[in-house]
């Protein structure tokens, strides 16, 4: 059985999913991807796991790095779950780019290179936003690109975190 929650967050509700133990989706709502890893048999219920992700969640957007992270259960193929180990050593308020990850990627799986743009399609796949912190990601030129949960929601969250927004620019329409 898998179950929800909700947080009410400054920048919106937050839908909270959970395997009974461990966070296993973490969405805006609205966000794309929403309910990724629900499968469809869930029920609302208070949990420890929701009752520790609302701390850290209470922690962060107060502008303050939670020191604990609540249970994770991350799930997909081997290729998101690296990217997504790689996205949880990002430190809080420091930013990292698709291709530094790629390469990083390429490093660990002993291959010359990797793309940017499949790195960029496992970081838009992550379920638990915010904790697996995917707003950390930008574009090699500083653009703000890519996030499921809106790139406006992605640029107030690291305004949360006090990133030096000087160099980062949101990518005008075309």
């Amino acid at each position: 059985m898998q179950y929800i929650n909700y947080y009410s967050s400054p920048l919106g509700k937050i839908t909270l999913a959970s395997n009974g133990n461990e966070l296993i989706g973490l969405w805006f709502e609205g966000q794309k991807y929403f309910g990724s890893t629900l499968n469809g048999e869930y029920k609302q219920k208070s949990l420890p796991v929701f009752e520790q992700t609302a701390k850290w969640l209470d922690v962060y957007f107060s502008g303050q790095n939670p020191n604990f992270t609540p249970p994770l259960y991350l799930s997909s193929t081997s290729f998101r779950n690296e990217v997504w180990k790689i996205l949880l050593t990002i430190p809080y308020g420091k930013i990292m780019t698709y291709g530094e990850i790629a390469k990083l990627m390429a490093e660990n799986g002993g291959v010359e290179k990797m793309s940017a743009q499949s790195v960029g399609g496992a970081v838009g796949h992550n379920p638990i936003s915010i904790i697996v912190p995917c707003h950390r990601v930008v574009g090699t030129d500083g653009s703000l690109t890519g996030y499921a949960g809106g790139v406006d929601i992605k640029e107030k969250l690291l305004k949360f975190e006090n990133v030096d927004m000087s160099k980062l620019f949101v990518p005008k329409s075309k």
